[in-house]
């Protein structure tokens, strides 16, 4: 597998790009009231091609982290082409496939073929679980959605079982309809065999319904802390890729600060949005991250070249608003490079990992 230890001097020199998402649809199966991607969505005749996905990927260096958004990610028939392209070009260590397991005859095939062909890489592919059974259905407006991602569960399960780097998890959007259900929840993702994570991702964005965000924060507490009584009890799994253990650590802590910030309103980390990470919609628009639309250029406009995109006059002045502005928000994926790459946080990251068990220093 590809090491992550490469990435070190990011800690200190954050210039380039490590983690990247490409939303490639904003096509979707699901009609999820909470959805934060319903507006300005474009038209299939707009969405970047394979071929212009091949020439961006070679225009880009090595990656540590790489994320396919949408949408549903598996309506495009061609991913396993998109992945493929990313893989040769920026062997990235791990690649997110987040899918609702609408399509399950769209989905085993798609992510078999990028299993094969991106041996070195850690992939990871989590499943949206809101509510157990008909619940689900209710909360994504969505009938049939629980049963078929389920049909969906048990065929990557089996594929789990032949392709090492799968690493299969489950994400659960915290919301108002769901909050006071958490517990059953995470019971039944405790039953799915083959599960190697649970995460809880806050509602967030300018929802269709925006009911949905009316949200009591102290029950995400309670959730979130029901995770990591069971991680640490050992009654969860965790991934099992290199730094699999430390990444675990970096979520207990992304957590309580998620808890923290949105409690205080206010940004409690430096936040390197456009430095170390950035965003790509399905049209080319390049953004620091998902959460803000201030646009750093659109690739079809530089010749497909990210870095004349990413280094642009343009990208500067929105990294210096990102600066300036003390923006704030309660995106897990932005947590994950705040946390892991400040070294003011490395202590309290360390005091999460040796509290995991299966550590040598472990505690009860």
């Amino acid at each position: 597998m590809y090491s992550p230890l490469k990435y070190i001097p990011s800690i200190f020199h954050k210039r380039d790009p490590l983690q990247f998402t490409l939303f490639v649809t904003a096509r979707c199966n699901a009609r999820c009231p909470f959805c934060f991607y319903w507006q300005d969505r474009h038209t299939v005749q707009d969405e970047l091609t394979a071929e212009e996905v091949e020439k961006i990927a070679s225009s880009m260096g090595d990656l540590l982290w790489l994320l396919f958004a949408g949408g549903e990610i598996f309506l495009r028939k061609d991913l396993p082409e998109l992945v493929d392209s990313f893989y040769r070009h920026t062997h990235p260590v791990i690649i997110t496939l987040p899918t609702n397991g609408m399509a399950p005859d769209l989905i085993e095939p798609s992510l078999e073929k990028i299993l094969a062909r991106s041996p070195e890489s850690a992939i990871v592919c989590k499943l949206s679980i809101d509510g157990a059974g008909e619940e689900h259905d209710r909360i994504r407006n969505t009938p049939g959605s629980f049963e078929n991602a389920m049909e969906t569960w048990v065929r990557l399960r089996r594929l789990g079982e032949r392709y090492d780097n799968l690493q299969l998890g489950i994400n659960t959007v915290f919301c108002r309809e769901n909050q006071d259900n958490m517990d059953q929840i995470a019971d039944f993702v405790e039953t799915l065999p083959g599960c190697e994570t649970h995460t809880i991702s806050l509602v967030r964005g300018n929802p269709a319904d925006s009911a949905y965000k009316e949200i009591d924060l102290e029950k995400y507490r309670q959730a979130v802390m029901r995770l990591e009584k069971d991680l640490k009890g050992g009654n969860s799994k965790m991934y099992h890729f290199t730094l699999a253990r430390l990444k675990t650590a970096q979520d207990l802590v992304q957590r309580q600060l998620i808890y923290e910030t949105v409690r205080q309103g206010r940004r409690l980390l430096p936040c390197y949005a456009g430095r170390i990470t950035a965003v790509m919609n399905e049209v080319g628009d390049v953004f620091p991250c998902e959460t803000l639309s201030d646009k750093m250029g659109n690739i079809r406009e530089t010749d497909y070249n990210f870095p004349r995109v990413f280094f642009s006059e343009q990208a500067d002045r929105v990294r210096a608003k990102i600066n300036n502005s003390g923006c704030y928000c309660s995106h897990e994926c932005y947590f994950v490079t705040n946390i892991l790459f400040n070294p003011l946080m490395f202590s309290r990251v360390a005091r999460q990992y040796l509290e995991l068990p299966g550590h040598s220093g472990a505690v009860s």
